[in-house]
């Protein structure tokens, strides 16, 4: 079943303020919610990460029905590109060098702000990407 477009975005958004604060704060704890996030996100989809949980329960309702759909497996698949990359800033940050949870963090920020301010997806494109290379090898 396809899922409302806008959710991913306003999940993207959500994640770009959170990476972006521990990119200030240096916050191991912050950036171990947002794992937390991915990892929900990848094991069951957008919308069973607590910012889907959010955009259906408190936006979708004020912003009225989607008109716009998309398959859910390129976000979920987004979800655990985003899971990786914090999964390192975890260990840059919790074990060190300080410098690869600042670089990890990074990247899985700009991921999510090129997402949330203009609706491009590189974890999805990723997916698409696998998706034709693996069918063209078999």
């Amino acid at each position: 079943m396809d899922i409302d477009a806008r959710g991913p975005r306003f999940g993207a958004a959500l994640t770009t303020a959170v990476l972006a604060v521990v990119l200030i704060t240096g916050s191991f704890w912050l950036l171990a919610w947002q794992t937390l996030a991915f990892a929900l996100g990848a094991a069951g989809g957008v919308g069973r990460s607590p910012y889907g949980w959010l955009f259906r329960k408190a936006v979708r309702p004020r912003i009225g029905p989607s008109t716009e759909f998309e398959a859910p497996e390129p976000p979920r698949f987004a979800q655990a590109v985003g899971l990786v990359f914090a999964l390192v800033g975890l260990v840059g940050f919790g074990l060190g060098p300080e410098w690869l949870g600042l670089a990890a963090t990074g990247a899985a920020l700009a991921a999510a702000f090129l997402n949330a301010a203009f609706g491009y997806c590189l974890g999805c494109e990723m997916y698409l990407l696998v998706r034709r290379v693996t069918v063209r090898a078999q």
